[in-house]
């Protein structure tokens, strides 16, 4: 299945209640998968962003819907894009000329 990953940062609302994150992040799970997605692995980062979430969805449409589900929410806003495997990788150059 296709791999998404998406630069999440918190809203103003979101962070308001840092101690809630962890369940968010449950309720995030459901809602990815209510949507036809998986959401894989959540990372706290330093930065620019509070987190990289990693997913799986069938299409970008579906990634789409999951990611815009979570962001109606108000807590976070997000930057998502497709991510390639090593394998997947490898197949796109192999038809390099």
């Amino acid at each position: 299945m296709p791999t998404f990953i998406s630069l999440v940062s918190l809203t103003e609302q979101g962070v308001k209640d840092a101690k809630k994150i962890p369940a968010r992040i449950a309720a995030t799970e459901k809602l990815f998968a209510q949507a036809g997605a998986k959401l894989k692995d959540v990372y706290l980062v330093m930065g620019e962003y509070d987190y990289v979430a990693i997913a799986e969805a069938p299409d970008a449409a579906t990634a789409a819907k999951a990611v815009l589900s979570l962001a109606s929410k108000g807590n976070v806003r997000t930057v998502t894009f497709p991510a390639f495997t090593r394998k997947e990788i490898a197949a796109i150059v192999k038809g390099l000329r």
